[in-house]
């Protein structure tokens, strides 16, 4: 194949991507066909089967990249060769402030469109995909062994819930954030009171871990 017929492809892999997204949030998952979205993206049917393998193909497919998007942000500055277990306490906790530093520039920094949240939201209610992530399963080992508790205690579970809450709370919650700020998108200013925010919410966690 050559390189032309290559980019064109990948070109048409990322509208259809963009118009399903974008389609999925409108109608949801059964209120769309795989014609609609191709002609929405102006692509060629044939497209959905050479990528995914048919809709719940390309349905998953739009998890898979948002997951690869934040598996690659989170390589540079994780090694996920190395254990959390292995780091002492401090390490660990400088490690989780860290993280949710740049958790809050990647997802508040216009990767997340308001349709793409809608999608996340419905495939958590729908159970259509595994929502997880190297990322997320990190973390998660992260708070279990700042609290010398086992991954799957219930506590961690929520600890680990909680924060993520906290992570994507103003982009869930358009209309007590942006509605209420009268604007259409986040900026610096928005994201620098996030990560205090989220800095002052780890801050109280962690006291647990003094006590």
């Amino acid at each position: 194949m050559s390189k032309v017929k290559q980019d064109e492809k990948e070109k048409s892999k990322v509208r259809i991507l963009n118009s399903a997204i974008k389609l999925f949030a409108q109608k949801g998952y059964d209120g769309v066909g795989i014609r609609e979205i191709c002609k929405d993206a102006n692509a060629n049917i044939c497209m959905i089967s050479y990528f995914w393998g048919g809709k719940e193909g390309l349905y998953k497919g739009i998890i898979d990249s948002l997951v690869e998007k934040q598996t690659q942000l989170a390589k540079t500055f994780i090694d996920f060769d190395i254990e959390p277990s292995t780091l002492n306490k401090k390490e660990q906790i400088n490690l989780l402030f860290k993280t949710f530093d740049n958790m809050v520039d990647f997802i508040y920094g216009n990767e997340f469109s308001h349709h793409t949240i809608r999608v996340l939201i419905a495939a958590q209610h729908e159970k259509r995909v595994e929502l997880t992530s190297p990322l997320f399963v990190y973390i998660k080992k992260l708070i279990a062994n700042i609290f010398d508790k086992d991954i799957n205690d219930k506590d961690v579970t929520y600890k680990f819930v909680f924060l993520i809450a906290q992570l994507n709370s103003a982009l869930v919650m358009p209309a007590f954030s942006l509605g209420q700020l009268k604007k259409d998108s986040f900026d610096k200013t928005d994201t620098e009171i996030i990560k205090k925010n989220i800095k002052l919410y780890l801050n109280a966690l962690l006291n647990e871990v003094n006590k």
